[in-house]
């Protein structure tokens, strides 16, 4: 009888094993069956029920960023304008720890839609990773600005909304502990004087100037943060709106994508998507106020780990020795 013999060539520096993927497994194995896992990046073999691996996979400590829709600025039917929108509010976490296999959802809150009209703002819309961040609730959206008038209020929110120029009993909007500030206010009750800015997640929304006519708040500054690998503001106030020009001057928007005011004949500016900015507010009839710009779920950990599986609106990046997965939309991600 013939006795069979074995290759052993190429094995001087080690075992070869086959590999593949966790889509591309073996689709009949058989019991003790191995081979590499190039999804997980480890090795696995075939039990007759399931697929496991040599050893524990280590579950990473991720760092995450989570940023709310920014509220839409506030408008007016005649006279005067509107607020600043407020921004989205901001959760931030350098450590948190995640469970291996466990799948998290993640939500990304739309901006406040733009309105037109005497209208206070629409409030943006919240953001979740999982329950890591303010738990169920996540990161709270952005107040819309107030609309114009004595007695209005501007919505709160993440960041609170920005007064309009006739709030004579306050009118901005509150922010959420933690996440954001409160909205500017109006220094001058009359027609013609500055609406406030909305809230950012680094300051309060800005002030109006005292005279009529007098300039409108500012939106409040956002926050920088290097999690997406590059040093990025996010979160800024939306600009108050102004009833005329010349002197009567819309407030700009707020470090972190807040969209500037719009005066009387001219539309507010759009906070910018996925930063959670505030829109900014409008004057006179006609125009619309800025809409709020859409929020954000950016997730970072070091690539000595595996890749993660996610789903949804996300890419995928590698810098400064971390993979970084950022959501621009709702989806899943699973460690």
């Amino acid at each position: 009888m013939a006795i069979s013999t074995v290759d052993y060539t190429g094995l001087a520096n080690g075992q070869i094993n086959s590999s593949w993927t966790t889509s591309g497994r073996p689709s009949s194995p058989i019991v003790g069956q191995q081979g590499f896992n190039t999804t997980i990046g480890f090795m696995e073999y075939w039990t007759g029920s399931q697929w496991a691996t040599y050893g524990s996979i280590s579950t990473p400590s991720v760092s995450f960023l989570v940023v709310a829709g920014g509220g839409s600025g506030g408008s007016t039917a005649s006279n005067g304008s509107g607020g600043g929108g407020g921004a989205g509010g901001l959760i931030y976490s350098a450590s948190q720890a995640v469970t291996a296999g466990t799948t998290y959802t993640v939500t990304v809150g739309a901006g406040g839609a733009a309105v037109t009209g005497l209208t206070t703002g629409n409030n943006g819309n919240n953001s979740l990773f999982g329950t890591f961040a303010n738990g169920s609730t996540g990161a709270v959206g952005g107040g819309g600005g107030a609309k114009y008038g004595g007695g209005y209020s501007a919505n709160n929110g993440g960041s609170g909304g920005g007064a309009s120029n006739n709030a004579s009993s306050g009118g901005y909007g509150l922010g959420t502990s933690g996440q954001g500030n409160q909205g500017g206010i109006s220094i001058n009750f009359s027609v013609g004087a500055g609406s406030g800015g909305g809230g950012g997640a680094g300051a309060v929304g800005g002030n109006s100037g005292s005279n009529d006519p007098g300039p409108s708040g500012s939106g409040g500054a956002g926050l920088s943060y290097l999690i997406s690998g590059s040093s990025v503001y996010y979160a800024g106030g939306g600009g108050g709106g102004a009833f005329n020009g010349g002197s009567d001057q819309p407030g700009s928007g707020g470090a972190g994508g807040g969209g500037a005011g719009g005066a009387a004949g001219s539309n507010g500016t759009a906070g910018t998507a996925n930063t959670g900015g505030g829109g900014g507010g409008v004057g006179g009839a006609g125009s619309a106020s800025g809409s709020g710009g859409s929020g954000v779920v950016i997730i970072s950990y070091p690539n000595s780990y595996k890749l993660a599986a996610a789903t949804g609106t996300v890419t995928q990046t590698t810098s400064g020795g971390n993979y970084i997965y950022t959501f621009t939309g709702s989806g899943t991600i699973t460690f």
